[in-house]
Order: C-alpha cells, then sequence, then structure tokens
C-alpha cells in the first residue's frame, strides 16, 4: 500500500483546523491578553539568560531548577492575568460554580480553579430575522425581514440562564413575528408599520427580560407578497385612481353648471344685454377658428341669424349664376 506523503503546507493547514476546534472547545483561551503574554515572555526570557550566565558555575541541577521554577511563574502569569474591554464582562466559575463577574479592565483568576468560559458583550447588538411564507390573518402568504437591535443588561443572567443568548433571542423574534402576522390582515401589515413594530418589541422583550436582555427596537425591512396578488392591487389601485378622477369630474361639471345658473340671472330680465352677449360670443369665434357653425337656439332668434344666413346663401347663389352664365358667353 502506498503512503500518502504531507507537504508543510498540509500539515500546518491541519494543524490550523486542530487548533481552530480547540479554541472553538475552550473559548477561556481566546482572551489570553498582551499582558499575560509579555510578562510569560519576560519570564521565558530571564529563565534562558540565566541558564547562559550560570553555566559552568553551579550545578546543573540549579539551573534547571530555576529555568523550571521562572517558567512555571511565567504560564501562571500567561493564564491568570486577564483583560477584558470596555464593553465586556466576563464570567468567572470556580471549580464549576459562579464565583464572580469581572471587567472591564484587569483581572486575575487561579487557573485549573477559576475559569472563564463566557464574555458578555454589553454593546448594541443588531440581529435581522425573517418570516418566509406565513400567513396572515385574511390567508395572505407573505415573506416579512425584520431588524432587531438588543443590548445585555445583566451579563450574569444571559450566561446562566441561557445556553447560547444570541440564537436565542434570534429564534424568539423569529417566533413573535410569525405570531404577529398571523394576528394581522394584509392591509394592516402594509400601511401599519409602526404599529406592528410596536407590538413585536413588546413580546420580544417579555420573552427575553428573564435572559437580562433588553430589547431597544425593532424594524420591519421588506414585506414582500406573491406576483399575483401585486398584480391584481396594483390594478385595483388604477381602477381606484379611475373611480375618483370621475367623480372629480362630475363635481367640476357640477360646479360650472351652477356658476352657468348664477351667471344666467343677469340676462333674465334683459334681452339687449343677451343679444350682445351673443354678438360677441360670435366675433370671438369668427376672430379665433375663421368658420363658426351656429346650431339653432334661442340665441340665433335673439340676433336674427336666420335671416342673415338666408340672404348670406342666396348671394352666393347669384354669384355661382353670374359666373356661370359668363362662361357660356
Amino acid at each position: 500500500m502506498r503512503k500518502k506523503l504531507f507537504t508543510g503546507s498540509d500539515s500546518e493547514s491541519q494543524a490550523n483546523v486542530v487548533v481552530n476546534k480547540w479554541v472553538k472547545k475552550n473559548p477561556d483561551n481566546t482572551h489570553i491578553s498582551a499582558v499575560a503574554g509579555t510578562a510569560f515572555g519576560i519570564c521565558l526570557f530571564a529563565a534562558i539568560m540565566g541558564a547562559i550566565f550560570m553555566d559552568n558555575k553551579v550545578s546543573d541541577l540549579v539551573i534547571g531548577f530555576d529555568v523550571l521554577g521562572l517558567t512555571v511563574i511565567g504560564t501562571y502569569l500567561l493564564f491568570a492575568i486577564k483583560v477584558a474591554q470596555q464593553w465586556e464582562k466576563a464570567i468567572v466559575l470556580r471549580l464549576g460554580k459562579f464565583h464572580s463577574l469581572q471587567g472591564p479592565g484587569l483581572f486575575w483568576i487561579l487557573p485549573i480553579i477559576d475559569l472563564t468560559p463566557t464574555w458578555i458583550d454589553h454593546r448594541v447588538m443588531v440581529s435581522p430575522f425573517n418570516a418566509e411564507k406565513t400567513l396572515t390573518k385574511d390567508t395572505v402568504p407573505v415573506d416579512v425581514d425584520a431588524v432587531l437591535f438588543w443590548i445585555v443588561w445583566d451579563a450574569q443572567k444571559a450566561a446562566l440562564e441561557v445556553e447560547d443568548y444570541r440564537a436565542a433571542i434570534t429564534w424568539a423574534a423569529q417566533t413573535a413575528l410569525r405570531e404577529v402576522i398571523g394576528q394581522m390582515p394584509l392591509a394592516d401589515i402594509l400601511v401599519g408599520r409602526a404599529n406592528m413594530d410596536a407590538e413585536l418589541q413588546r413580546i420580544i422583550d417579555e420573552r427575553t427580560t428573564p435572559w437580562g436582555i433588553s430589547v431597544q427596537s425593532v424594524e420591519i425591512r421588506d414585506v414582500i407578497i406573491p406576483q399575483a396578488l401585486e398584480d391584481a392591487m396594483s390594478r385595483q389601485a388604477q381602477a381606484e385612481r379611475e373611480r375618483q378622477a370621475r367623480v372629480i369630474l362630475g363635481e367640476s361639471e357640477e360646479q360650472i353648471a351652477h356658476s352657468f345658473s348664477q351667471a344666467s340671472q343677469a340676462y333674465v330680465n334683459n334681452p339687449t344685454a343677451l343679444h350682445l352677449r351673443a354678438m360677441n360670443m360670435l366675433f370671438e369665434g369668427l376672430k379665433e377658428k375663421g368658420a363658426l357653425v351656429i346650431v339653432t337656439s334661442s340665441a340665433v332668434d335673439t340676433m336674427n341669424l336666420g335671416g342673415i344666413a338666408g340672404l348670406t346663401t342666396l348671394g352666393q347663389q347669384q354669384l355661382k349664376s353670374q359666373e356661370n352664365n359668363n362662361l357660356s358667353l
């Protein structure tokens, strides 16, 4: 059988995988501070330099004890000194029981006896969550995307009351979103997003308060409805706009008719004014168009336009007959 040979890069990649797995299983080791590393380096350097200076001057047993002692001190400092950032709190367990809450800043623990398995971030956290194909109160499937803003106000509860508070708050937010969607019709979801945000914040905050987590706000980012329903709503909106346009046009016609009715009162007992108004309308029409079609009405009788039209027609016929006679001669 052939033996597989590993190059240096393969060995390094395998070592990185092992280290990453060990770090995930031992989160306490990820917070080795620069102060602890420096102290360990100083002790190790002192052990090496002491061994060099004491070589051939004292016995090897003394040199061994000196190197061993400085190495042990450096190792103790490496794991005993911890530094929490300004936004962090460290949970210290002593022999498996809660001992204290440390940070921010520099603090000490007893290696092997004490353990810091959890580091709590006190900054405002952002968690996106969604609900896909969730039925509304009027049985319409919708997809809703939202964002949750929350903060840990009690690090001890967040570490001891729930296994993974980040995953827990995400699942709590998602189930609350599905619950709220099922209680609201589609119209309220599309229009009343502020009310939906407030209701979600109230429900999620009630669920996360025992974990030491406070919900600051919930914001709905997007609501996606089926394409067929979106097209139907678009046609409905277009029909509604057309209906409103026709209603406005009818109201305008009613107002115009009312204005004409009021204006006609000035001509009721004044035929001369009506005659002058009709002549003015005729003049304006001829001035703009150069031709005018007169429809039989009481205004024609008032202006005696029928006789004028008859004389005009008779004159035109006589002119045509004279032109025909001239052509025959």
